[in-house]
């Protein structure tokens, strides 16, 4: 007989993956299981954006593929004028570390060729989050040196890389809460010591996190993220491109903001510990907004306001 938990496809870690006659089953930390669904998703998680790249040149695509670590070669030479990113622009797209550890080793040329994100300092097992809040691409073994390897596509129009690990949390086309825990930190792949490999790439380009990301204050620089050219440069930085071509300086569109509400709707197995912590708030802080005790028990489905 089978039992099929419809809604355990977010509520709990994904452990393990499995063939069954029936299908693929996924299998989760609470014990439970549920099938996992084929996806039809075409990839676009921005349709602005892959529009004003398809007016640049009809050559730029960002196909969608759980097998593949890169969809697509495009040329960001082509790219001939100035678009304008928001990265923290959703209610669900607050941003959040991917580690906590020191930086060890940056963006740009090292042996001969370019390291294309940055190195984080971590332990064996420790936990690994979801930059952005976004669809999971690929959580796979990559044999191309990046090891044990999670790519999640965010509807900022960036993709992040988590290369290394030593266990996957999540499965290919599941949706994910900006702060989830995605996997356990490791060393696995081409890697000489236990370290995060975290890139940003978009379009499969990579660019500097660092232009992103301040990671010694571990927030963002800003929520505006401007794309040329010459940010795929190896090693480059914008203002480096801006310098030498000040008539494509734009400024930043005015965005308008209203406070925010922001809900979680509980899931098995949460606590008011976890949620807050997940949500980047405090228990006292979710109790007040919903009139509620520590001591309260949770239930599942209900919603609750976390901002």
């Amino acid at each position: 007989m089978f039992c099929v938990f419809g809604f355990q496809l977010r509520a709990q870690r994904a452990l393990d993956t499995i063939e069954t006659a029936a299908g693929k089953v996924v299998l989760y930390s609470n014990k439970t299981w549920s099938f996992l669904q084929v996806s039809t998703f075409d990839g676009i998680m921005n349709p602005r954006i892959h529009d004003q790249m398809k007016a640049q040149d009809p050559s730029f695509n960002h196909p969608w593929s759980n097998e593949v670590c890169f969809t697509s070669r495009n040329d960001m030479g082509k790219l001939k004028d100035t678009l304008w990113l928001c990265v923290n622009n959703e209610t669900d797209q607050h941003f959040h570390m991917p580690a906590p550890g020191i930086v060890t080793s940056r963006y740009g040329p090292r042996n001969g060729r370019n390291h294309n994100g940055i190195d984080i300092d971590l332990e064996t097992g420790d936990t690994i989050y979801a930059t952005w809040s976004g669809k999971v691409r690929y959580a796979k073994y990559n044999d191309g040196g990046y090891g044990n390897l999670v790519i999640i596509r965010h509807p900022n129009g960036l993709e992040t890389l988590y290369a290394h690990l030593s266990k996957f949390l999540v499965y290919p086309d599941q949706d994910i809460v900006a702060g989830e825990p995605i996997g356990l930190g490791g060393n696995t792949g081409r890697s000489y010591g236990s370290h995060l490999h975290f890139e940003i790439r978009f379009y499969d380009a990579p660019i500097n996190p660092e232009e992103i990301i301040d990671f010694a204050a571990k927030e963002l620089k800003s929520e505006n993220l401007f794309v040329h050219r010459g940010l795929f440069r190896p090693g480059a930085k914008p203002t480096d491109y801006y310098e030498d071509h000040p008539a494509e300086v734009v400024q930043a569109p005015v965005v308008v903001r209203t406070p925010q509400v922001r809900y979680y709707k509980v899931r098995p197995g949460d606590t008011l510990t976890e949620i807050a912590a997940r949500n980047g708030t405090t228990v006292a802080k979710l109790c007040q907004l919903n009139g509620i005790k520590p001591t309260t028990v949770l239930q599942l489905g209900r919603s609750l306001r976390v901002k």
